[in-house]
């Protein structure tokens, strides 16, 4: 079978463009009539919305520190049905932990190195010229395994600025596939965890169009599609274990941080999905075997929640009976309560004793790996995971028993522990602060 020919864009640091750049594509591309399949390295929740909106197929994360070779290539054997891959690195091209985890060290250069797929150097060449072809240069080089198919400028100052940096990476035998003029009305929203939810910009449709033709109208598309390398990947995506036949999923503009490979893989293993909006006040789907509440910005919403009797009702009955668990956001929300960065607290549902706190904040970052003390939904007792950890908020109270013991990617264990509550008639309460990304497979297989 021929495979599906693939580029990974990336950059030489975070803040370079390249999700700007690969929206763009992905818009351009798929405006030509191309089924082109989005892949987002690293642990992000958030750009994987954007690659959907912009591509029309479900992104899926890559992550060579949390996912085994097997899964990975199980993951992008999936897409292979497309006309062309693009993923979309995390942070610089080679930037990643010290540590290597079940297939590499996070960076995405080793999935650009797995699978076969030259790399696309975004390169914010303001404030220089002929140096930016010595940072090419450097990138082409640095690894054998990783192949620099060309570079995007970007940040182009004017048609005089463009030459001289062209004139560099003539010299240096570096490709130039594009040059993108200073377009700062381009730049996505942020907030403190990164973007903006794509499902809060009320006009994406128009701002991914705009990123599509201001692309096309600046980049050799003709020669970036010829510029792709076969993807190597084979077999089937691992199981992926749901919670529950029927899961009952929290997922609103206060809870949307969930991986879309574990979603996937829920209903190919035959689960059904069953949203519900806490925000919207309701509660879960009485049907359902397990509730699932993901991360996002329940911060942001705390006078709504705290309001929201039927949401807490209806989980507190569920909660009696079937087991309920919590990431991050969904966690802070089954506690007694947030206190918001001006002091204020706000009531949450109160399923178990976790407080806390925005108005000391402080962040807490890096990939985790647990080993379960009690049951999670779909997963047992001394289960091993992977997952990341991203947030500010610092925890007041926490007098339940530890979920998990959790260490980082260097070994060293982490406080966050996660926590759980058993329920008189056989439910549980449980959540963490990291995001699961997947099973352990070093430990797992």
């Amino acid at each position: 079978m021929t495979q599906t020919p693939g580029l990974l864009i990336s950059a030489p640091a975070s803040g370079t463009g390249k999700t700007t750049v690969t929206l763009g594509l992905l818009g351009a591309l798929r405006a030509r009539g191309l089924a082109v399949q989005p892949f987002k390295c690293g642990p992000d929740y958030i750009d994987p919305a954007f690659h959907s909106a912009a591509a029309g197929r479900s992104s899926i994360n890559l992550d060579s520190w949390a996912m085994g070779a097997n899964r990975l290539q199980g993951l992008v054997n999936a897409g292979l049905g497309a006309d062309l891959i693009l993923a979309e690195g995390a942070m610089g091209l080679f930037d990643g932990v010290a540590k290597p985890g079940a297939a590499g060290n996070g960076a995405s250069a080793d999935i650009a190195a797995m699978m076969g797929w030259p790399v696309v150097l975004v390169l914010n060449v303001g404030g220089q010229a002929q140096s930016a072809a010595a940072v090419a240069l450097g990138f082409a080089h640095m690894r054998p395994d990783v192949q620099l198919a060309g570079v995007i400028l970007n940040r182009v100052a004017s048609p005089r600025h463009e030459a001289l940096v062209r004139a560099g990476m003539d010299q240096a035998g570096i490709r130039v596939l594009g040059a993108l003029p200073r377009q700062d009305s381009l730049k996505l929203p942020e907030r403190h965890l990164g973007l903006v939810q794509a499902e809060e910009l009320p006009e994406l449709e128009k701002t991914v169009a705009d990123m599509a033709e201001f692309v096309a109208a600046h980049v050799d598309l003709e020669a970036l599609i010829a510029a792709a390398g076969a993807t190597r990947a084979s077999g089937e995506p691992l199981a992926v274990p749901p919670p529950a036949e029927r899961i009952a999923l929290a997922r609103d503009a206060a809870f949307s941080f969930v991986y879309p490979h574990l979603i996937d893989g829920w209903r190919k293993a035959g689960a059904t999905i069953l949203p519900f909006s806490p925000l919207a006040d309701q509660a879960p789907d009485p049907t359902a075997g397990a509730a699932w509440l993901p991360g996002g910005y329940p911060e942001l919403h705390g006078p709504r929640l705290a309001d929201c009797a039927t949401f807490r009702a209806g989980l507190t009955a569920f909660a009696q009976t079937r087991p309920v668990h919590g990431e991050c956001g969904g966690y802070m929300a089954l506690g007694q309560g947030i206190v918001a960065a001006d002091g204020t607290r706000h009531r949450m549902a109160g399923l178990l004793g976790l407080e806390t706190s925005f108005a000391k904040r402080r962040m807490h970052l890096g990939y985790r790996s647990a080993r379960l003390l009690a049951p999670i939904p779909g997963h047992a007792i001394g289960a091993a995971l992977n997952g990341h950890e991203f947030h500010y908020a610092t925890i007041t109270d926490q007098p339940d028993p530890p979920l998990a013991q959790v260490t980082d990617a260097t070994g060293a264990t982490v406080a966050e522990t996660g926590s759980f509550r058993q329920m008189p008639q056989g439910g549980r309460v449980s959540g963490t602060f990291f995001h699961l990304i997947a099973e352990n497979d070093a430990i797992s297989a």
